[in-house]
């Protein structure tokens, strides 16, 4: 299991204070690390059962909707507050090389004055290096739930960066099909596959906007005043996907048109010929015709130049008609 350790879906449970990692605890010893006044507790679980979640509710006092969220997981990305604590949900995204797409994934957060539960769900780094990262600042982990709140929802959103140039990238690749003369029905699924990977893209970070507004009000008194100022930049680069993506969105749709434009000019000009070439044959057939009718008096018939006329006729009329095709470009 991805995420998973010898421990199962619990990936790591630690009590920190001072911006230190003290102690590795247990789940059913969070009681007793809580009641030292010092100390606040992380844990990261990957994709946990029901009675797992239970336990963890039991511990920290949780909303029984929230853990319902979290086993679930198929939540738009959101911020809820219950009572004493909040409840985040986000969506996570990686490439998947193999079927050459983009897997979605979710991450739920439990944040408390004293702890913070990440819960992940399908396709998601560990947040492994997040916690190392945060070790190695005790200045800034000091400042407890709220340092790792911004952390981890810093290391979601800078997920979609490379996500977001790698599409750029498929773009260009299509625009050069497009106007080039590679073109093609396959052109068109690509360009659909592509607008579906933006929307579920666009679906992920757009409420990340709205969740670090409401993350950086002085009315949410559960997030510390030197902390807002740490939700301003991830506020910031969740604009920034989020205009890379409306920007890609729009250069899409009309690629879109461009290739169907090109396509109907291409199937005209393809009309254009073959109807350009059925002229030109419709006069040898049309005189075919009339010598190949059975009656005893043709014209010029029993004149010795009769036929090598009626041929020049039929080539030159044919020339003509080809050159004034080929003059106005349909030929």
């Amino acid at each position: 299991m991805p995420g998973s350790t010898s421990r199962g879906p619990v990936v790591a449970c630690a009590a920190y204070a001072g911006g230190a990692r003290v102690a590795d605890v247990e789940i059913q010893d969070i009681s007793d690390v809580l009641a030292l006044d010092d100390r606040f507790v992380w844990i990261g679980l990957y994709e946990p059962d029901e009675p797992l979640l239970r336990e963890v509710q039991a511990e920290f006092g949780l909303h029984d909707l929230a853990i319902e969220d979290a086993h679930l997981a198929h939540q738009r990305p959101k911020l809820e507050r219950y009572g004493d604590s909040l409840f985040i949900a986000l969506r996570t995204a990686q490439t998947d090389r193999q079927q050459r797409r983009i897997a979605f994934g979710e991450t739920h957060l439990f944040v408390g004055a004293r702890y913070v539960v990440s819960v992940r769900h399908g396709a998601s780094l560990s947040y492994a290096d997040v916690r190392t990262r945060c070790e190695a600042t005790p200045h800034l982990l000091a400042k407890g739930p709220s340092f790792v709140l911004h952390a981890i929802m810093d290391f979601v959103v800078d997920q979609y960066f490379p996500i977001v140039d790698a599409l750029e990238d498929d773009l260009e690749t299509l625009e050069a099909d497009i106007f080039g003369d590679n073109a093609s029905r396959d052109t068109t699924m690509r360009i659909y596959n592509l607008k579906r990977d933006l929307l579920e893209l666009k679906r992920g970070v757009s409420p990340l906007v709205d969740i670090c507004n409401r993350l950086m009000r002085t009315d949410l008194d559960l997030i510390p005043d030197d902390a807002r100022p740490y939700f301003r930049d991830v506020y910031d680069h969740a604009i920034r996907v989020n205009e890379k993506v409306d920007g890609l969105r729009e250069l899409l749709g009309t690629a879109l048109e461009a290739n169907l434009t090109l396509t109907t000019i291409a199937q005209n000009e393809a009309t254009k010929r073959i109807t350009g070439w059925a002229a030109i044959f419709a006069i040898p057939t049309m005189i075919a015709g009339v010598y190949g009718m059975n009656f005893e008096f043709m014209p010029e018939l029993q004149w010795r130049w009769g036929y090598p006329m009626v041929m020049g006729i039929t080539v030159g009329l044919c020339g003509l008609l080809y050159y004034r095709f080929k003059r106005s470009g349909w030929l």
